[in-house]
C-alpha cells in the first residue's frame, strides 16, 4: 500500500517535469530562435532588393553607393572620389536607404530645421520682451 502510493506521486511528479521541460522549450524559441529568423528573413529581402544606386551603410560603418551587383558581392563606392570603389560581400552590407527614401528624407530634415529656426526666433523675441531691467539708473 505504501508502495503504490509513492509511485503514483513519483509519476505526477515526472510528469510536471516534462511539461515544464517542454514550457522551457517553448520559451526558448519564441525568445531566442524566432526573433532571429524573422531577422535573418529581413536582411534576405533587403538585400534581395538591393538595386545599383542604392545608398548602403556597411558592417564597418562606411557610406558608399552600390555601382555594380553580382550575385554574392557588390562594388560600393565610397566618398566623392570616383577611384574609391570597393568589391565586398553582400553579408558585410548593414543597410539600404532606396534613392527615393533619401531625398524624401532631406526634405524632413531641412522641414524639421526650418521650423525649429523659425522656433528658436519666436522664443528669443519674447524673451527679450521679457527681460526688461529690475532698476533705473
Amino acid at each position: 500500500m505504501i508502495l503504490a502510493s509513492s509511485s503514483a506521486s513519483s509519476g505526477g511528479s515526472v510528469m510536471s517535469m516534462v511539461i515544464l521541460l517542454v514550457i522551457m522549450v517553448l520559451l526558448m524559441y519564441f525568445m531566442m530562435i524566432r526573433p532571429q529568423r524573422k531577422e535573418q528573413q529581413r536582411m534576405n529581402a533587403m538585400l534581395s532588393a538591393l538595386e545599383v544606386g542604392d545608398a548602403v551603410v556597411t558592417t564597418g560603418g562606411f557610406y558608399g553607393i552600390v555601382i555594380d551587383i553580382s550575385d554574392d558581392d557588390v562594388i560600393v563606392e565610397f566618398g566623392n572620389n570616383k577611384n574609391c570603389r570597393i568589391p565586398m560581400r553582400k553579408e558585410a552590407i548593414a543597410q539600404v536607404e532606396k534613392p527615393e527614401q533619401a531625398a524624401a528624407a532631406k526634405e524632413d530634415a531641412a522641414r524639421d530645421a526650418k521650423e525649429s529656426r523659425k522656433d528658436a526666433k519666436k522664443e528669443a523675441k519674447s524673451t527679450k520682451d521679457e527681460s526688461k531691467p529690475f532698476f533705473k539708473k
